[in-house]
């Protein structure tokens, strides 16, 4: 029987797939470009599987010109699994068999091939990865019964994947980029320096993780939800074994922290973009105020609409910023090699969706759009690309705003 905190972590993670997959039409017209899926045929040879077995998938957009031999690769978001029943009803889904997934995906943002709305990136060989194991792509064990078979193959398939794309060309890449938006920015985290082990020691490697950056939370209530959540899943999938074993042994006799990039984040050796919302809304409705945590509503009309916060909650939420800050403190004094955006937008992925990347409304720090400040970073324009925003709620370029619901009996009905 689940408890109700795992009960809060699982509305939150339908919740997170929702929010991904609803998010609104592009102000910019421009309607991406639709990219086929390529199955990773030779996956099976690896063991490489999605939760159900079924064969991984990516979807490759080649580039052109003088893109035509860097490499931009993003993880697929959408929240994770972390028992057996939950893995279980994830294997049905899109996100854990690639037999419910589109064929075809559309690439807009940092994937787009416009130069106006993407103008550091558009002609790059472009690479989305499938999300199918409910783990981040990290995970490295199986689940049998009588009844069951569940495949936590995530490592297996970030492998695989790569194997397949190395021939294709990313063997001889010159630039590269290893980005993700949530479960798939916290795959950034863990996967940005065996990226780089693939790849030419001439390439230039680097890392952009995108709403990856889940706090080890103490929620209103005083509990740690995530923390507790994180554990099973670690343990469930077999993820210890590859963690960074630098960071585990710092952390030991609790390596599943490593799971959390605030504390994985000093272990990276590869050049890392942080891009996060100091008010990331799934974090807010889910880390800092999991239902759990607020059994009489107080926090209801709060959560609707930021306007409706009284004082005590508006210091819950800016205590909630200042512990962001405080965790990233370290990277944005000392890395030489590192690159920030800390906006104050209640959103949650910003990279993939045209609005936010760029475009007339994007949201903007210093005058500087979320595209600009990744590009000054990516290409050295400028020294020091870390922008971290004015605190809630100066801050009037946010209207890129994503509506979620707050009352788990409307979560677990979801379809994802």
């Amino acid at each position: 029987m689940k408890t109700p905190r795992l009960l809060d972590l699982t509305a939150a993670i339908i919740l997170l797939v929702s929010v991904v997959s609803s998010l609104p039409p592009l102000v910019s017209g421009d309607p991406g470009r639709r990219v086929s899926m390529t199955l990773v045929r030779g996956a099976a040879a690896l063991g490489a599987f999605c939760l159900d077995g079924s064969l991984p998938a990516y979807h490759l957009d080649r580039g052109f010109g003088a893109g035509s031999n860097n490499w931009l690769l993003q993880f697929e978001g959408g929240g994770w699994c972390n028992d057996i029943a939950s893995c279980v009803d994830r294997s049905k889904t899109r996100r854990g068999s690639t037999r419910f997934m589109s064929k075809t995906a559309v690439f807009t943002g940092i994937l787009s091939d416009n130069a106006s709305l993407n103008p550091d990136f558009y002609n790059w060989n472009k690479v989305r990865l499938r999300y199918c194991d409910g783990a981040s792509f990290a995970g490295d064990a199986q689940f049998r019964n009588g009844t069951s078979m569940l495949y936590f193959r995530g490592q297996r398939i970030w492998k695989a994947i790569l194997l397949d794309l190395l021939p294709k060309g990313l063997a001889k890449a010159r630039k590269a980029l290893l980005t993700g938006c949530s479960a798939g920015g916290l795959s950034t985290f863990l996967h940005c320096d065996n990226f780089k082990n693939y790849l030419p020691r001439t390439a230039n490697v680097k890392c952009m993780r995108d709403a990856g950056f889940f706090l080890d939370a103490i929620d209103v209530a005083a509990n740690r939800t995530m923390r507790s959540f994180y554990t099973k899943l670690v343990s469930l999938q077999g993820i210890q074994k590859n963690l960074d074993p630098n960071c585990t042994r710092a952390f030991y006799p609790e390596p599943s922290l490593c799971f959390f990039p605030q504390y994985a984040l000093r272990f990276i050796r590869t050049p890392m973009f942080i891009l996060n919302s100091a008010y990331d809304v799934f974090q807010f409705h889910h880390g800092l105020v999991p239902p759990s945590a607020d059994l009489t509503g107080r926090w209801k009309r709060c959560k609707l609409n930021v306007t409706a916060c009284n004082p005590h909650q508006l210091d819950a939420l800016q205590g909630f910023r200042t512990d962001m800050l405080g965790a990233l403190m370290n990277f944005f004094r000392n890395s030489t090699r590192g690159g920030m955006f800390i906006n104050s937008c209640f959103d949650h992925c910003q990279s993939a969706l045209q609005e936010t990347w760029l475009s007339p409304t994007s949201p903007r720090i210093h005058n500087k759009t979320i595209a600009r400040t990744v590009g000054d970073w990516y290409f050295g324009r400028r020294n020091g690309a870390k922008e971290i925003g004015c605190p809630y709620p100066c801050d009037k370029t946010c209207h890129n705003l994503i509506p979620t619901s707050t009352t788990a009996d409307s979560l677990v009905n979801l379809d994802i």
